[in-house]
């Protein structure tokens, strides 16, 4: 008797996975696990002692790391929405109404693979009160100068606008890889029976892109409440006047590198964690609950 093949039970394929299953162990799974019983640990990462929950009990207690959670709550809540829909209508004019659609992708698509920090750096130019181009054209609607990276009521709604722009590339480039996999036939007759654009768009467009929303919105909530690089490059190196503009992941960063807190940091880190793992489970529950 012949046993039934089944690839997953070859050792070939193991030894194939072998490297790759060692990345993932050692950078992922390993990680967590240390990140986690530092989490029960006080002093530095070379002469350090079992802390139980003080660290926790220190982090939640902490004024500083409630001011965080709500600005990444407010910056992922606001970010990921509006840059999907941005994102939604800029694709849909490149995939409707543009000739040259490669071109356009590939404008939109550099500053995906533009750094970040270079990215602030401008960005810090643009929003600069005296003679940055924001004000500049603000002015000519009378708008007075606004100071975006100085002020502490401010700095929250400048790293969002930064956020909403660096979003923007990738909810583009993945939206209209799902315009092209929608069925042309379905078009040709919608045309035929007199649709209106807004009408194929409501009607067919909308409704067969929505696993490639669920998809960015999945991948953009995750992303906002890591955000760290984009504060760090805007307000250079700092979180803002005040720290008015601190997020969950600088003040890990904070405490792990700054204070020299690791057992802090990570316990913070871990909290995180549990907070994107929860927002993750209930997004994805409603959205089943609306694709159904």
């Amino acid at each position: 008797m012949f046993k039934k093949y089944k690839p997953e039970n070859q050792l070939k394929a193991w030894l194939f996975l072998l490297p790759s299953l060692a990345v993932i162990f050692i950078f992922n799974i390993y990680s967590l696990y240390k990140s986690f019983m530092l989490s029960f640990q006080k002093g530095n990462l070379l002469n350090h002692s079992y802390a139980g929950l003080a660290n926790y009990k220190k982090v939640i207690q902490d004024p500083v790391f409630h001011k965080a959670l709500k600005n990444t709550a407010i910056y992922a809540f606001s970010v990921v929405p509006i840059a999907l829909i941005l994102s939604i209508i800029i694709a849909w004019i490149i995939f409707e109404k543009v000739k040259n659609k490669s071109l356009f992708e590939t404008i939109f698509f550099m500053p995906y693979v533009t750094s970040t920090i270079a990215v602030g750096i401008v960005f810090r130019y643009f929003f600069n009160e005296n003679y940055g181009i924001i004000n500049y054209f603000l002015g000519f609607f009378g708008v007075k100068p606004i100071n975006w990276l100085n002020s502490t009521g401010m700095s929250i709604p400048t790293l969002i606008i930064f956020g909403i722009w660096g979003s923007l590339a990738f909810n583009i480039i993945i939206l209209l890889s799902g315009f092209r996999n929608i069925d042309e036939e379905h078009y040709k007759i919608a045309k035929m029976f007199g649709a209106t654009d807004w009408e194929i768009f409501r009607r067919i467009t909308f409704p067969q892109l929505i696993p490639t929303i669920a998809f960015l919105i999945t991948v953009n909530l995750i992303g906002s409440f890591k955000v760290y690089t984009q504060v760090y490059a805007l307000f250079n190196g700092q979180a803002g006047v005040a720290n008015s503009a601190t997020t969950a992941v600088y003040y890990i960063y904070d405490k792990f590198h700054v204070v020299g807190r690791p057992g802090i940091a990570m316990a913070a880190t871990v909290i995180l964690f549990g907070i994107i793992l929860l927002v993750t489970f209930i997004q994805n529950k409603l959205l089943e609950k609306v694709n159904k």
